[in-house]
């Protein structure tokens, strides 16, 4: 594995342990950030505050029991990956409906049943592959990324209709929070840039405090909270609903797609020779997003899915080490049972987390790019992905038609991402319709023209959305195999070539009436090539095998088969 520029430390480095920590730190940060999902669910059920108090702390277990798991590398459970999990938006609208019109017991039980969906999909991910294929996880991607820009500019703005808004002093706070963060992670250097985020939050925070500017929380409230504490249970129970299972359900899948989506894009910036996803990996990871999930549901928390933030963060970094899950998991321990800490963190200025929010949102949005443009794309592909990320967006810029549809509906199709995820599934499988995975193309003159079948694969390339990179080299390998039969007069006749896609490779399949092209293991020597007609042939035959990752040739009856298997 080769590591890329920008990764200062791969997945297996052992950091520095100042850098360990302080990067867990920041981490830990930008987790808190979504800590008002579990306190918005407990408010609409009717929860008082202790009960509030006792979900985020409960839900603060299962994000450490959650991020552990991620990190193991062997067997069926975890990614390998610094991919812990955050409380996520996934759940919300459903989480905030079922609240309503059961309570907690209700939101419990449906996210468990989530959280299995999510497991039962792990194990069959590989499979499912050619149903999932990395634009739609691009778009769940981007998607993620434009809803935390959004969410964002809103804390840091203020949200349309809310009077007052934020004064110019918190925005001129906010504003300068990113440069910070920007500048540092841009021109910085070592620890610098590797804390970029840390100090910009740092920044704002003591720049609104101590100045006392709008928007400064009111810290005489830690004072009030004991030193430590455990979490009260009375409020956990479960409970099921048929007619929650469709929302749930919908928002297991989307999960499943964000959690295969942020290990791939770990995978491609920890490789740079990457050629394929490792689905190993991949399972594992969903298998830990889904336990975590489900351990989250069974203790009375709200429901977990992969920190898409925390990828961003990781990459902007460019620390990637499973080490650094040790304090990430320590820091969530101790705000799950020292109040004081996490009510600091719960505290903190819109405008900070505003500018964490903003920053993270950059760097996801273009994780997501890269992988709806990792493969070639035709006009199905093209309609897949367009559809997918507008009907996500209208979401956000037109609230009022969330606003129209019915309750039940509003609970399927009430996100951004769980709305962009359905029409992006919905026409995949809708242009799969009519879509071949086996083309022909006969070759009859020599000289062979090389641009029409290069055009051949590049247009099969587009139509299977497979990656340019196998496209090319199948391509140049399947011009040298046709120019080198029809040059040396190995075929009588017209060539048939047969291209075909499975996902998992493109296969070429060369048949024509003459003698068998030879692939030889060992390169021939200069005086075999000179000594005899086929020197050359046999050349070209050694280079070709060389190229692809297998290749035979057969021959019976006058008709011969070559054929060229390159891994996808």
């Amino acid at each position: 594995m080769r590591t890329p520029i920008g990764v200062i430390h791969g997945p297996d480095d052992h950091p520095p342990a100042s850098v360990t920590a302080l990067n867990g730190l920041q981490h830990v940060g930008l987790i808190a950030i979504y800590l008002v999902y579990p306190v918005l669910v407990a408010e609409a059920a009717g929860a008082d505050a202790a009960t509030a108090s006792a979900m985020v702390s409960l839900t603060l277990v299962a994000l450490a029991i959650g991020a552990a798991l991620q990190i193991f590398v062997n067997g069926p459970v975890g990614s390998g990956f610094l991919c812990h999990p955050v409380p996520t938006v996934v759940y919300l609208v459903p989480s905030l409906i079922a609240a309503k019109s059961g309570g907690l017991p209700l939101v419990f039980g449906m996210t468990l049943a989530a959280g299995l969906v999510e497991i039962g999909l792990s194990r069959l991910i590989t499979r499912m592959r050619p149903y999932f294929p990395p634009e739609i996880a691009g778009v769940v991607v981007v998607l993620i990324g434009v809803a935390t820009g959004i969410v964002g500019l809103r804390a840091i703005f203020g949200a349309d209709g809310v009077v007052p808004g934020p004064a110019p002093s918190e925005i001129g706070v906010a504003i300068a929070a990113v440069a910070l963060m920007v500048g540092l992670n841009v021109w910085g250097r070592g620890l610098v840039r590797m804390l970029c985020v840390l100090f910009g939050m740092a920044f704002g925070y003591v720049a609104i405090v101590a100045g006392g500017l709008p928007g400064a929380p009111d810290l005489s409230r830690v004072a009030g909270e004991p030193l430590f504490a455990m979490p009260g249970l009375s409020h956990v129970g479960l409970a099921f609903d048929w007619s929650f299972v469709v929302p749930f359900g919908v928002a297991g899948v989307a999960a499943v797609l964000k959690a295969a989506g942020n290990i791939t894009t770990l995978q491609r910036a920890t490789d740079a020779d990457l050629k394929r996803a490792d689905m190993r990996s991949v399972s594992g990871g969903v298998m830990a997003d889904g336990l975590g999930t489900v351990v989250a549901a069974g203790i009375g928390g709200y429901g977990l899915n992969s920190s898409t933030p925390a990828v961003a963060l990781a990459t902007a970094t460019g620390v990637h080490s499973r080490r650094i899950a040790i304090p990430i998991v320590a820091g969530l321990l101790i705000l799950a049972f020292v109040p004081k800490i996490g009510l600091v963190l719960y505290l903190m200025p819109k405008a900070v987390s505003g500018a964490a929010l903003l920053f993270s949102g950059a760097f996801i949005f273009i994780n997501g790019l890269e992988l709806m443009t990792s493969r070639m794309i035709d006009a199905r592909r093209g309609l897949v992905i367009g559809m997918g990320v507008l009907a996500g967006l209208a979401v956000d810029i037109v609230p009022g038609l969330v606003r129209a549809l019915p309750e039940a509906a509003r609970s399927v199709l009430g996100t951004s991402l769980v709305l962009g995820t359905i029409v992006a599934l919905g026409l995949n499988l809708l242009f799969r319709i009519g879509a071949t995975r086996r083309r022909v193309l006969v070759v009859r003159q020599a000289p062979a023209d090389t641009q029409a079948i290069e055009d051949f694969m590049t247009v099969q390339g587009k139509e299977w959305g497979a990656r340019r990179d196998v496209i090319d080299r199948a391509a140049f390998n399947l011009a040298q195999a046709v120019e080198t039969i029809l040059m040396h007069d190995v075929a009588q006749g017209p060539l048939e070539v047969t291209a075909s896609f499975d996902d998992f490779s493109v296969d070429l399949r060369i048949t024509y009436q003459g003698s068998v092209l030879e692939f030889p293991t060992v390169r021939p020597s200069n005086e075999e090539i000179l000594a005899v007609a086929s020197g050359e042939a046999r050349l070209a035959g050694y280079m070709l095998r060389r190229m692809a990752d297998r290749v035979s040739a057969t021959g019976r009856d006058g008709r011969c088969t070559v054929v060229m298997h390159f891994d996808h």
